[in-house]
């Protein structure tokens, strides 16, 4: 008896958790949907009031749900959708010497494009084949045209290799560019990914400004080499804002007007010596003694307002020393500043200030890290770190040719090879030779990727950067060094606009038709198999919970085409139900009693079953991967759902019908009464 019950809870759990489980992992985009609704209403409204009121008490709430709501494409929610490519054509002709190119090699490369804007053939065998056909016959060969001087193998082979290494890299250049200036831009949940060889899908939630978005996508990057200032006078100038802006709010604020050439760089060092100088030299007792934890963060946060922002260090034989900027005597030396996430806006919104940018020395500015500190990254912070850097730049990026991301052989450590040409080579080698020991910072669209310590001069343009946490943090370094010397441009070839109101109404449409096909089901399981139609049904209420439970939890985008992939698996899945009940009908009529006629019943349709839902998920598997844009999108969700309908027909509606037999309940197969009765 105790064997049977624990079976029974075996079964009970079978149907239950599935879709426990995928209601609570729905939950939070319920949660995002309704808040965002009520949220949309009060815009809409005009209260300014509630609506602060909205975002204090539910702000915190509604990001949380957005960041794990299932996800709606442009199709449902509006936006704007790109296709971008990147012109390898224009790479290739980059790539060769400016003074080689002859009326040949144009011929080669009309032919060229001529034939590639037909077909999406690789770029670099429509080049090679026209090349052999146009360029070879008069005598020439790659070496004619491409700079072999930085190669040990003076062949054409050596040559190939370098150009298929550039193709193959431009993409990812062009990848990371565009996504550093999506971000920037503020687009919420953008999609971008590869396609094919050469292109780029973008996909642009609640982006509607057509003209803006093609001329941020399409403007060119810019990479820079500068030299790192965190000196000491980076940190009196940050203390003089503090007292700028301490007193400002008190009433009283400082002059800032711009000084002549001669005292601009004085401004800060003026107002650190004025506040030093009301301080008492030998107090230093804390102010703070005796308040508690939240009142010592307020009155901290009102005597220092910029400072308190982000943490100083000051590095003392290679240890970091916090700094207190109550005491306004800075050594000389290098300092280290690290500003975490929560803060970075508040920090850009004062340094956006004209008055405040004016209390900064006037050839310096303030570049932040692309990404958070990985290690700390790891214990679960986002920690930034910004750096002073002189605003000229010492070298641009048109002068790397190429950077290859690798292991340091003595010490196993992720490294990065850079190259540079002659005349970036010569520069850098006087750069290096002056700044022995300091730090210069590789800026990539006003970010700081890598600020590498200058070991020693550097000659022959082959150049060696430590400091990378992972050998993908070094790839991502490799991407953005290569971002500023391979000139390949993208161009758009596809764009499309969705307003809000056609996602809406795609919204609306879409739910009507999967309510309207699944109450079609309904009627045609209930009507026809009666007590086993409605176990079905439940089947198929889990299988479509668990679909969209599985969109969610994957961060997976819900798109038309996806709502008609789960449509077309509400008739997939009852049919396997189907195939399960008409065998159980046959063993039936044979004689069998109920239970053994459904055991044999699931045993003799098993094999029907997953071979009709193995083809059909190959298929799924075909579209997906040769299919673009909405055609993935039904790929994805018929694919989901032809899992999730083994899984629901087979074991969880299996479970359900064990569980109703082990309670005497009869199930009606759509035959005669007269056949339970007799069989049962």
């Amino acid at each position: 008896m105790p064997k049977r019950f624990r079976q029974l809870w075996a079964k009970w759990a079978l149907v239950v958790l599935p879709l426990a489980l995928g209601i609570y992992i729905l939950i939070p985009t319920y949660r995002a949907w309704d808040l965002e609704r009520r949220k949309t209403s009060l815009q809409e409204a005009g209260d300014s009031v509630q609506l602060q009121e909205f975002e204090r008490l539910y702000g915190a709430t509604l990001q949380s749900a957005k960041q794990n709501a299932l996800k709606l494409g442009l199709d449902l929610r509006g936006g704007m959708y790109v296709t971008l490519e990147v012109d390898v054509l224009k790479l290739l002709e980059e790539a060769a010497e400016r003074e080689a190119i002859d009326e040949t090699f144009r011929q080669v490369l009309d032919a060229t494009r001529r034939d590639v804007e037909r077909t999406d053939q690789p770029v670099l065998e429509a080049f090679l084949r026209h090349f052999d056909r146009i360029a070879r016959p008069q005598g020439r060969s790659l070496i004619s045209y491409y700079d072999v001087s930085d190669l040990r193998e003076v062949t054409e082979e050596a040559i190939l290799e370098r150009l298929r290494r550039n193709i193959d890299g431009a993409v990812d250049q062009a990848l990371e560019v565009i996504r550093q200036r999506v971000d920037k831009y503020g687009v919420a949940e953008a999609n971008i990914q590869k396609q094919g060889g050469r292109r780029i899908v973008l996909e642009l939630p609640g982006v509607t400004n057509e003209a803006e978005m093609r001329q941020l996508l399409q403007t060119t990057a810019r990479l820079e080499f500068k030299l790192v200032r965190n000196t000491e006078e980076a940190v009196r100038a940050f203390y003089a804002i503090d007292q700028f802006l301490k007193r400002e709010r008190a009433g009283q604020p400082l002059d800032t007007t711009p000084r002549p050439s001669a005292e601009a760089g004085a401004t800060a060092d003026t107002m650190a010596q004025q506040a030093a100088s009301q301080a008492s030299p030998g107090d230093t007792a804390d102010p703070y003694a005796g308040l508690s934890e939240e009142e010592r963060r307020r009155r901290i946060r009102e005597d220092f307002p910029f400072t308190s922002l982000f943490i100083t260090y000051y590095i003392r034989n290679e240890r970091f020393v916090p700094i207190d900027y109550r005491q306004p005597d800075f050594p000389e030396g290098e300092y280290f500043f690290q500003l975490p996430k929560e803060q970075l806006p508040e920090f850009q919104a004062i340094l956006e200030r004209p008055d405040v940018r004016r209390l900064l020395p006037v050839d310096y500015e303030i570049a932040i890290s692309a990404k958070p500190d990985e290690r700390l990254k790891r214990q679960g912070y986002e920690i930034h770190t910004f750096y002073v850097l002189k605003r000229e730049p010492e070298l641009t990026g048109d002068v790397v040719t190429d950077a290859r991301a690798t292991f340091d052989p003595t010490t196993n450590a992720p490294i990065v090879l850079m190259d540079m040409n002659a005349e970036g080579a010569e520069r850098w080698a006087r750069i290096t030779g002056a700044n022995v020991g300091k730090k210069i910072a590789i800026v990539l669209d006003g970010r700081v990727y890598s600020a590498p310590v200058v070991q020693t001069k550097i000659t022959g343009g082959r150049s060696q950067i430590t400091g990378m946490s992972s050998i993908q943090e070094a790839h991502l370094l490799e991407i953005v060094l290569k971002a500023g010397a391979l000139k390949a441009p993208v161009k758009i070839i596809e764009e499309r606009i969705v307003g809000p109101s056609l996602g809406e109404d795609s919204i609306r449409r879409g739910l009507l038709a999967s309510l309207v096909a699944f109450l079609l089901v309904v009627l045609f399981m209930v009507g026809y198999y009666t007590g086993s139609g409605a176990v079905a049904i439940f089947g198929l209420l889990v299988n479509i919970t668990l679909i969209f439970a599985l969109l969610s939890a994957f961060k997976g985008t819900l798109t038309l085409p996806g709502i008609a992939g789960i449509i077309l698996t509400m008739g997939m899945a009852v049919d396997a139900n189907i195939l399960i009940f008409e065998r159980i009908r046959e063993e039936l009529r044979r004689g069998r009693s109920l239970r053994s006629a459904v055991d044999e019943g699931h045993k003799r349709a098993l094999s029907a079953i997953l071979d009709s839902n193995i083809t059909t998920f190959i298929t799924g598997l075909i579209l997906y991967f040769f299919g673009t844009g909405p055609i993935q999108g039904f790929a994805i969700t018929l694919m989901i759902g032809i899992v999730m309908t083994l899984f629901s027909a087979l074991i969880v509606a299996r479970a359900l019908i064990e569980i109703l037999l082990a309670y005497d309940l009869q199930l009606s197969y759509g035959l005669p009464r007269r056949w339970l009765v007799a069989t049962t």
